[in-house]
């Protein structure tokens, strides 16, 4: 298999993966789960399962991992630390299908961050890609009502989305900065501990509110698939399509996560999916092919 080929593979995974994490998100929702409990609890068990197998390189790489601490943090606070914590907020306040949808935004961040923090080269087709994609979310999150974009009336899970996706930007193209070598499971590892420091703020806040979730059976049940497919899994597959490809062309593939948990929204809840999501999908897609015209 080669590497283009295997980069692939894996980013079809990592977005199946991430299709469920919505639907489990939502299902947290219902369920009355408090979100900062579930992703602090998710992380957490994930930092335990990868612990016997990854320890041991990290910590013979520690001094090379300390002199990338400072660019670790930042990734573990964007991706473990906050775009999960969004996601799980904003599916307390819009559909399955809205706010997986704004994922294919997020092809246009990264684009967006590349461009302005210098990571890679970026062309007009790129730039004009970023545009278009932006005037596709606009027409979800206003529903193709004028009315709710001049009176700024959003639905404030969709503001959340945007949040996450502007993480997520970060991260990916970021993770192109990265010079550690090491294995991409010590690494998922390395994040998550990161990250784990930024949760805990979270959690304890949720807690002393006296939000925690109880510890039952179907919390554990949404647990396990959220550590091994939505976390280790996908930012496994992530993380290795990006070294391998890059970020701008690994991002267009997460274009497949709404198209795979609108499918499921749709048969587990029972969301429909609206005149206003095609056109903005439309509006998207064609900034994710401008996005990856060559000059």
């Amino acid at each position: 298999m080669s590497l283009n080929i295997k980069a692939y593979v894996m980013l079809v995974l990592a977005s199946i993966f991430w299709a469920g994490n919505f639907i489990i998100g939502k299902f947290a929702f219902v369920e009355s789960i408090s979100p900062f409990s579930l992703v602090f609890f998710r992380w957490l068990t994930v930092w335990f399962i990868l612990l016997p197998f990854t320890y041991k390189e990290i910590l013979s790489k520690k001094k090379e991992i300390s002199n990338n601490l400072p660019l670790l943090l930042f990734l573990g606070l964007t991706s473990v630390g906050l775009f999960n914590s969004f996601v799980y907020v904003s599916l307390q306040y819009t559909q399955v299908i809205n706010a997986s949808l704004f994922n294919t935004a997020i092809p246009a961040a990264i684009i967006l961050s590349c461009f302005i923090f210098k990571i890679e080269k970026t062309n007009f087709y790129q730039l004009l890609g970023l545009l278009v994609s932006v005037l596709g979310i606009l027409v979800i999150i206003t529903k193709f009502n004028l009315n709710i974009l001049l009176n700024l009336d959003f639905n404030i899970g969709d503001i959340w989305m945007i949040g996450a996706v502007i993480c997520w930007g970060l991260y990916s193209s970021f993770l192109k900065k990265l010079k550690l070598k090491i294995s991409l499971l010590s690494f998922v590892h390395i994040v998550c501990t990161c990250g784990l420091i930024f949760l805990l703020p979270q959690f304890s806040y949720e807690y002393f509110q006296g939000n925690a979730a109880t510890i039952d059976k179907t919390f554990i049940y949404c647990l396990i698939y959220l550590a091994l497919f939505p976390s280790i899994g996908s930012y496994y597959c992530w993380a290795g399509a990006v070294s391998i490809i890059g970020p701008n062309r690994s991002g267009i593939f997460l274009s497949l996560i709404p198209l795979f948990s609108t499918f499921m929204a749709m048969f587990f809840f029972d969301e429909q999916f609206r005149y206003f999501h095609t056109i903005g999908s439309i509006l998207v897609i064609i900034g994710l092919f401008l996005s990856n015209k060559k000059k």
